[in-house]
């Protein structure tokens, strides 16, 4: 898939990812931003085999594009 371009808050996902599986809802508070901002932050990345939903909303970090 293309190249994705990151924002600071996909950035911030990426990191929380990196420490474990995590659901929208408590990724946004965390991160002090919306929910839906988060799924659709989440639903890109996945678009671009960042991250996948493994069922019922839980999300993992499958590779980490800052490697590149």
């Amino acid at each position: 898939m293309s190249d994705i371009r990151l924002n600071d808050t996909d950035i911030t996902l990426i990191e929380r990812l990196s420490q474990g599986r995590n659901v929208p809802a408590n990724l946004a508070e965390e991160i002090g931003v919306s929910r839906q901002y988060v799924q659709q932050r989440l639903k890109r990345m996945e678009e671009h085999e960042v991250v996948r939903n493994i069922g019922r909303g839980v999300y993992e970090l499958v590779e980490d594009p800052r490697d590149d």
